[in-house]
């Protein structure tokens, strides 16, 4: 009988459609971490040097991907690498453009109050 391994796992997780990664972290939440307090680096640190997809990153910013492809398009964001006709874009990058958009928004809220 084989054993699974966690490359294996890994192996099948990378394979699947974004939505249903995002339910599959969704139901590790509920089952395993409930009641627990896990530092923002203990989760997601493991990204600080990754890349992201075009669409990982329009989700990632909370935009559509028409958005996002017009940030790109207006030089606002600029991709970290290239594999074949994919565009990627680092973690670091993506991270300060989102704070860039919160401050914005912050911003526009108290011009407005």
């Amino acid at each position: 009988m084989s054993q699974v391994t966690a490359e294996a796992v890994y192996e099948s997780f990378t394979q699947l459609a974004i939505p249903e990664r995002a339910k599959f972290f969704a139901l590790l939440a509920e089952s395993s971490v409930q009641g627990q307090n896990f530092s923002h680096e203990q989760v997601f640190g493991h990204l600080a040097e990754d890349e992201f997809t075009a669409m990982e990153a329009a989700e990632y910013l909370d935009v559509s991907i028409s958005t996002f492809r017009r940030y790109v398009a207006q030089g606002k964001i600029k991709s970290s690498n290239e594999v074949g006709r994919n565009q990627l874009f680092a973690t670091k990058d993506l991270k300060a453009f989102k704070r860039s958009l919160h401050a914005v928004k912050a911003r526009a809220a108290a011009i407005a109050a």
